[in-house]
């Protein structure tokens, strides 16, 4: 056998047991990763900063959540037109196109905020935490946001509502530790905390799951990180059971979520990118969603606030 044949033998070795080894830890298509938590019946929403966030970050979370069969209704909120290099109207469509492609029902389950003032897209800027709270209630909870803009008095003993069930978001240090992917989540929290507040003996009718970021080296090792991920959230599951379940009703949901795309939601993850985002694929995104983690592997945990 010559060198070069080996190397072609080697290769197609190589590349077969890569396929194996993904069919075998997607949670979609592999038989050993049927038991792991899932939501069903929920009206979900996706929290994101920018347009591409959908796709760059929490891809193999709307690719799970929108199966037909889970019967999920999940909608995307972006709180930004990705206005910063002046393509804030192209941004607007390529998000609507890329969510669809993710399996979002309808382009009108997309809702993009236009408000430069408040949430402006920048490298530099915080939003503040009151305006994320307050956009959240005016959207999701009608009687909360009543009470903020002091139309009505909050009845302390009238159970919380929401018309949603799960808002999904980023966690404190926002992936890429983007100010606006980390005013996100202290907003998605004070948010919580206002609709629960001086509402003693009540489960909150809304559960927030938060994208955990992780060192650069497990950015990037793609969907080799999935089985570090899974003994992870077995050995949390673990712990979890040895404390037993809280009296709050906090339990009701599954404590974290873990989500590994097969090869053909990856490929769906890219087409949305590269066909979606076209006018966000700039050299160093390929690196991004070709060995990025986040485009396979999301692995969400639920905050407790």
């Amino acid at each position: 056998m010559s060198f070069s044949s080996f190397n072609w033998t080697a290769l197609a070795v190589a590349v077969a047991a890569v396929a194996i080894f993904w069919t075998l830890s997607s949670t979609t298509s592999s038989p050993f990763t049927s038991s792991f938590p899932r939501l069903q019946n929920k009206r979900i929403c996706l929290l994101i900063a920018h347009p591409d966030d959908e796709a760059m970050f929490f891809a193999p979370s709307v690719l799970a959540l929108t199966k037909p069969e889970l019967g999920n209704h999940l909608k995307v909120l972006c709180f930004s037109t990705g206005d910063a290099d002046g393509l804030g109207e192209t941004r607007k469509e390529e998000l609507k196109k890329s969510a669809l492609q993710l399996g979002v029902r309808d382009e009108n389950d997309v809702f993009i905020v236009d408000d430069p003032a408040r949430f402006p897209d920048s490298m530099t800027a915080n939003w503040p935490e009151k305006d994320v709270t307050s956009l959240l209630a005016s959207a999701f909870a009608p009687d909360l946001a009543a009470t903020l803009n002091g139309t009505a008095k909050k009845d302390p003993k009238k159970a919380p509502t929401a018309t949603i069930d799960i808002l999904l978001t980023f966690d404190r240090h926002g992936v890429s530790n983007h100010p606006n992917h980390r005013s996100l989540y202290h907003g998605a929290v004070n948010f919580l905390r206002v609709l629960m507040k001086d509402k003693e003996g009540f489960a909150s009718p809304v559960t927030l799951y938060t994208l955990t970021s992780l060192s650069i080296f497990r950015k990037y090792a793609g969907v080799l990180d999935a089985p570090v991920t899974m003994l992870q959230g077995v050995w949390g599951d673990f712990l979890s059971g040895l404390r037993g379940k809280r009296k709050d009703g906090s339990d009701a949901e599954p404590r974290r979520l873990l989500f590994v795309s097969s090869i053909q939601e990856w490929m769906t993850a890219q087409s949305a990118m590269v066909k979606g985002h076209q006018s966000q694929m700039v050299w160093f995104r390929w690196g991004w969603i070709t060995i990025g983690r986040y485009m396979t592997v999301n692995d969400l945990q639920r905050e407790k606030v």
